[in-house]
């Protein structure tokens, strides 16, 4: 996954044009499906989630009503476990989607498309009550959240810091979040203590955190945005020194190891479907913009042209 996010991060120069002038696509897009119906059922990464809830509600506001946009938060596990079985026609993930997952797909007949869609980091937060931490380096991170660890006090993360407990708070295994956190952090994915308050739900997470001054939990950074008031990011030193994530430092990949690429993939059968294929057209025609809205980072606008290209022409363009 490291291999993949460093990839991605060569483009990210280009960010300032990213949220540039594809906002008159909408129309456009609108105006090519504007006689389409029927319902799309999406499913998976709670981080992903709030990118395809705000596209389902654009898209629909284009259609009328007409199409109807279901997103579920399963988890990216538990998405691929649905889009691998044909029940779901786009999966949102905060990873890429692993080999097991790939047989599953394939065993199934399921082909796939995938499309990233932003750029993430994981913002490891404290309650503001906690004034002693400040930053934590990535082998502190690890001696606390490494399977079998009995580092269950500050005093133990670090001399000097408060001989007080911690509760520590983090996403469910079926999460990308947790997936990728584990492997990030701690050197192998789904390597974690278990004795943890876990939940699919980040908001669950969030509000145990601003509950109890000695918390700590991770999550993605777009739900730290949205709560800054009852949280405080800490700074992760990667070995370079300390770095708060930031769209700045998540952007140019100087936030390590927690930025992460984010996806759908999208069913090639479904893509069939002309309300299907102007969704997902669609999604990628506005992430430029909408994706900073809902607090993430968009990729070069050269980028989403690109996977546009892979999509062929849109319902509107073929002849009738």
């Amino acid at each position: 996954m490291r291999g993949f996010w460093q990839g991605a991060a060569l483009g990210l120069a280009g960010l300032a044009l990213a949220c540039g002038g594809d906002s008159g696509k909408q129309a456009e897009g609108g105006q090519a499906a504007e006689q389409l119906s029927g319902t799309i059922d999406v499913d998976g990464s709670s981080t992903v989630y709030p990118i395809t809830e705000a596209m389902a509600e654009e898209f629909g506001k284009s259609q009328g009503g007409n199409v109807r946009v279901t997103v579920g938060v399963s988890g990216t596990g538990g998405g691929f476990k649905r889009f691998c079985a044909g029940e779901t026609q786009i999966s949102d993930a905060s990873r890429p989607i692993k080999d097991a997952e790939q047989e599953q797909c394939a065993a199934a007949g399921v082909e796939y498309l995938d499309l990233l869609v932003g750029i993430d980091g994981l913002a490891v937060v404290v309650n503001p009550q906690n004034t002693a931490v400040q930053c934590l380096k990535v082998e502190e991170l690890k001696r606390l959240w490494e399977p079998g660890s009995k580092v269950n006090t500050w005093a133990q993360v670090r001399a000097g810091l408060p001989d007080e407990p911690i509760k520590l708070y983090g996403p469910g295994t079926a999460s990308g979040t947790f997936d990728y956190f584990t492997e990030a952090i701690v050197g192998k994915e789904d390597a974690s203590r278990g004795d943890y308050s876990a939940s699919e739900d980040d908001n669950v997470l969030v509000q145990g955190v601003a509950g109890d001054r000695n918390a700590l939990g991770y999550f993605g950074f777009a739900y730290y945005q949205e709560n800054k008031d009852k949280l405080k990011a800490i700074e992760i030193d990667g070995g370079t020194g300390c770095v708060a994530p930031t769209p700045e430092t998540v952007a140019s990949g100087t936030y390590q190891p927690l930025s992460r690429p984010l996806f759908i993939y999208v069913n090639r059968e479904a893509l069939k479907r002309p309300e299907v294929m102007e969704f997902v057209r669609f999604y990628i025609e506005m992430a430029p913009e909408l994706v900073p809205q809902v607090g993430y980072v968009a990729r070069p606008a050269a980028d989403y042209q690109q996977d546009l290209q892979k999509l062929g022409p849109s319902q509107g363009d073929q002849p009738r």
